[in-house]
Order: C-alpha cells, then sequence, then structure tokens
C-alpha cells in the first residue's frame, strides 16, 4: 500500500495539543459515507477461514480484498499484523514493528499504534478494498480514532471495530438487557465528542454473536464505527458479512491470532 497523506504520519514529538490538533484535521479530511462501491453482499463469508488453508492463487482473483489489523506489544515495541482476506481465504499475511514512544493516553491511541500499523500495510502486495481495524473509527473525542487515522492515511475504506465504547451515548440501554444476535444500537454523539453535533451517529453496537440463553452467559457486543469512507449503517452491514460464527469479523480475528504469535516470537 502506498501513503496518500503522509503528513498525518503518527508523530511521537508532537505535544499532546498538537496530536489533538492532527487529529482535528484528519476529521475534516475524513469521509464518513460511502465512496468505496464495495457491496456487503460480496465480501460475506460462509464459514469461518482456517489460518493453515491459506490461497495463494487467489491473490489475483476477482473478489474484493479485506484486510484484518490487530495489534500488540512486546517491551520496548508495538507490532502489527495485517492480515489480507479474498474469496474466503488468506491471500497474504505483512507484520509490521515500531518503538513504543509516547505512553497510553485515551483518545491518542493511533500515535502509539500507528507507526507499526503502517509498517504492516506498505508490506502488503496487494491492494485492499476495506480496511477492519481493531479499534475505533468515528467514535472518537475528535472523530479522528485508528481507523480513521488509518483509513486516511492510504486513502482507503476503512471500518473499527472495538470492544469498548471510548464515548458517544447508545440510543438505547445495552448495560440492562442483551442484544440478540443480529442486533444493532445506534450510538450518537454527545458533549464529549467536540467536532460534531450531538445527535449525529457515529457508529452502533452490533451483537455479532450471542448463546441462546443469554441470561446464564453472554457475548458483549462489539462498538463498530466508520473509519473513512463508509458510512456507520454500512459499517455495520460490512461487519455483518465478514463474521463468521465468532464474536470477531474474520480478518481482525486471524490478525489477532498472529499479532499475538509475532509478539510472543513464535513467527
Amino acid at each position: 500500500m502506498e501513503l496518500s497523506a503522509p503528513e498525518f504520519l503518527p508523530d511521537p514529538s508532537l505535544s499532546a495539543a498538537e496530536m489533538e490538533a492532527m487529529q482535528r484535521d484528519i476529521a475534516e479530511t475524513a469521509v464518513f459515507d460511502d465512496d468505496h462501491g464495495l457491496d456487503p453482499s460480496a465480501l460475506a463469508l460462509a464459514d469461518s477461514i482456517n489460518a493453515a488453508d491459506d490461497a495463494q492463487a487467489t491473490l489475483d482473483g476477482d473478489g474484493p480484498v479485506v484486510v484484518g489489523v490487530d495489534q500488540a506489544f512486546r517491551e520496548d515495541d508495538a507490532v502489527s499484523a495485517a492480515v489480507a482476506i479474498r474469496d474466503g481465504a488468506v491471500v497474504e499475511r505483512a507484520y509490521g514493528a515500531a518503538d513504543l514512544e509516547i505512553p497510553y493516553i485515551p483518545g491518542l491511541l493511533a500515535f502509539r499504534e500507528g507507526s507499526a500499523i503502517v509498517d504492516a500495510l506498505q508490506s502488503l502486495a496487494v491492494d485492499p478494498d476495506l480496511l477492519v481495524l481493531d479499534g475505533s473509527g468515528r467514535i472518537h473525542y475528535r472523530e479522528a480514532g485508528l481507523a480513521t487515522h488509518v483509513g486516511v492515511l492510504f486513502d482507503a475504506p476503512a471500518v473499527g471495530v472495538a470492544k469498548n465504547l471510548l464515548c458517544g451515548t447508545p440510543v438505547e440501554d445495552v448495560e440492562d438487557r442483551h442484544l440478540a444476535a443480529g442486533e444493532r444500537v445506534a450510538i450518537e454523539a454527545d458533549d464529549e465528542v467536540e467536532t460534531c453535533a450531538n445527535g449525529t451517529t457515529i457508529g452502533h453496537y452490533y451483537q455479532s454473536k450471542q448463546y441462546d440463553t443469554p441470561e446464564r452467559r453472554h457475548v458483549n457486543p462489539l462498538v463498530v464505527s466508520p473509519g473513512h469512507r463508509v458510512g456507520a449503517e454500512t459499517t455495520v452491514e460490512f461487519v455483518a458479512a465478514t463474521c463468521a460464527g465468532y464474536k470477531l469479523p474474520e480478518p481482525t480475528r486471524h490478525a489477532d491470532a498472529l499479532v499475538g504469535e509475532r509478539a510472543r516470537g513464535e513467527r
């Protein structure tokens, strides 16, 4: 992949205020509407993917390429894995690494993890039609979460899939009831989101998987949001299409497994 907006590369030498200012510029550049030409049904996976069954022959196939990205940490650096999926098979893997130069600061995750992600994505031979990143997109204090930052950097359609809500308010309570599989609840901007009007839909809770008896044990919903060149509703459709029996979408599920191996020194 080639960078489209190198001026937004994560720079750990910036102050927190300068990083926040860059995020406002990224949010102004980002497109939170559909601009991709992808039909979610074209991404649909009938079955989960066995990572052992790589199909390099499909690297030049006709189907869209979806790349999942996830991150992990070692003692002194961040590592990232990018997994490219086409036609129901893993067609390419790439890894990246970068020194850890800033501490964890809520809202500035891209500056801590972004350089490793850029390293991984620039190593890919295939050009993704969609990026699925482990992290928030528009659900962010300045609408510039990890998925938005990376999507704008490469000018690639991108969505964020997080496990916890960073900010915003769901239109319905999700704490005191368990969502059924496939159910979604819109998340709206509130006073914590400084760059758009209150009430703007910035993402969704999406229940990708649920047990038949959730009152006894249950699966928490995913928090999904547009990163770049994807609308909020289509984000859910993309995530739903790429889930195949597990809580996480297949692209980030495989990226999570691979980056864990790399962080442990197994690859």
